[in-house]
């Protein structure tokens, strides 16, 4: 039988980072088993922001715990969307985004899933970055 589990505060993943974003997980292959989801908490210092990149394998959607910025997305990074508390960002496969937090002071924390177990990232540099 299938058992449920929880996982506490100090037992979080530690994931890779991107840029100055930082992620630890909740629910992943390697803490819990899961085949399907992933589920990760990200934070982006004051004035930073992860580097630009899409996902090859897997679907995201985030939402925005903390903070205010933008949510950079298009080939050339060219659109801007404003984010803030309580915002749904959906990420298909292979959308280029970059999350931005523009507060000079406070972090920013994105709720992070995903429906793969691991996600395989291919890293953009664009021409001119437009953070």
């Amino acid at each position: 039988m299938a058992e449920c589990r929880v996982i506490h505060s100090h037992e979080l993943e530690v994931e890779l980072s991107s840029g100055s974003m930082t992620r630890l997980a909740g629910v992943s292959q390697s803490l819990v088993g899961s085949t399907g989801i992933h589920l990760a908490i990200a934070t982006i210092p004051p004035g930073c922001a992860s580097s630009p990149h899409w996902h090859v394998n897997c679907e995201s959607a985030i939402y925005v715990l903390k903070g205010h910025g933008r949510f950079i997305t298009g080939k050339d990074l060219e659109n801007s969307l404003p984010i803030g508390p309580g915002d749904f960002i959906y990420v298909p496969p292979d959308a280029i985004h970059q999350p931005v937090n523009d507060s000079p002071s406070d972090p920013m924390q994105l709720i992070v899933a995903r429906n793969a177990p691991v996600e395989i990232v291919v890293e953009y540099q664009p021409e001119k970055s437009p953070v």
